[in-house]
């Protein structure tokens, strides 16, 4: 092997690192193509419209995840607080509160929640795996229970399904106003992590947390920080999920946790804390619904898309090891 060829692939290795996202978009771009020229569906505007509108929940709750994942964090409970969320403002819903109230009063019980598992591992220093793994049961139960085992369906003209029940037409795109936000949503975080202190202050604490210390960073307010900001996003995604389905049901997004996890590690960020970025964290959120829409649309079983889905995970993290490794 010669000079110049080790020089190129460390300088690819580098630009990969450099940028995280660029990985995602490309195997997005792929992904698009492939099911475009496999499908004869796949391309028509309500289809990709209905695969944006899929994504949105898994995205949101990914957006707050890759926040933590940048501390060399992980939140096992992000998809529960998001499903107690919605159950506490149907029922506050029902039960007569206005919309409004009620939706502050859900965003403000996920904030309550990223605090107190924020306090937990930066206070007691528990592992946030242990933390958010018992905090992941607890509020199963406590959702099972504030529905006493029933759905709770709201009206669809409610503020609480505002997000998925208003559209409008972008390009000759059907758009909801839950995509809008989504994407506002990821701008105002890319521009925190991207422009101000406090974001690179969470770069830092996630690559070198004693390093950052001594440097002057407060590593413990930053990381309470991160998990309160992510519970304020975790009770937005609960408002996306009521938008989508204006149902609040104890039973929903078993696996939105892992979904959320999939997605921020598709997207390039590093399970290692310190390296990523949220529109890497768009690609692949948006990787895995086209990879299932599309392999749907191929007739393929639903087993063997999760298998596949698996199968990325495991690639990306590997890659992202050997990249590390290299550097």
């Amino acid at each position: 092997m010669t000079a110049s060829t080790v020089e190129r692939r460390e300088s690819l290795g580098e630009f990969f690192l450099r940028a995280p996202a660029i990985g995602p978009a490309l195997a997005l771009v792929v992904a698009v193509v492939v099911f475009s020229l496999s499908t004869s569906t796949f391309l028509e505007l309500d289809n990709l419209s209905l695969v944006v509108e899929q994504s949105l929940v898994v995205g949101t709750l990914a957006l707050g995840q890759t926040l933590i994942i940048l501390t060399a964090g992980i939140d096992l409970s992000n998809a529960a607080a998001m499903v107690l969320a919605t159950l506490l403002m149907a029922k506050l819903l029902v039960g007569g509160v206005p919309g409004g109230l009620a939706l502050i009063l859900g965003v403000l019980v996920t904030a309550a929640l990223g605090l107190v598992t924020g306090s937990l591992v930066t206070r007691v220093k528990l592992p946030p795996f242990i933390v958010t793994l018992g905090l992941f049961t607890m509020l199963t139960a406590a959702a099972k229970l504030v529905a006493d085992g029933q759905a709770v369906p709201i009206a669809p003209d409610s503020l609480l399904a505002w997000l998925g029940t208003r559209r409008y037409l972008f390009g000759g795109i059907p758009v909801t106003y839950g995509m809008t936000l989504a994407l506002v949503m990821y701008l105002l975080l890319w521009y925190a992590l991207t422009r101000t202190a406090w974001g690179k202050h969470v770069y830092a604490v996630g690559n070198a947390p004693e390093a950052a210390r001594l440097s002057g960073i407060k590593v413990n307010r930053t990381i309470v920080s991160v998990y309160l900001v992510a519970g304020l996003i975790f009770g937005i995604a609960a408002w996306q999920a009521l938008g989508r389905v204006p149902n609040a049901d104890p039973n929903a997004y078993q696996l939105g946790n892992l979904d959320s996890i999939t997605a921020v590690v598709l997207g390039g960020t590093s399970l290692f804390g310190g390296r990523g970025s949220v529109f890497g964290t768009m690609m692949g959120a948006l990787i895995v619904t086209v990879l299932r829409s599309g392999l749907t649309q191929l007739g393929v079983d639903s087993l063997y898309q999760d298998v596949a889905t698996g199968a990325l995970v495991i690639a990306a993290v590997a890659v992202d090891r050997l990249a590390r490794r290299q550097k």
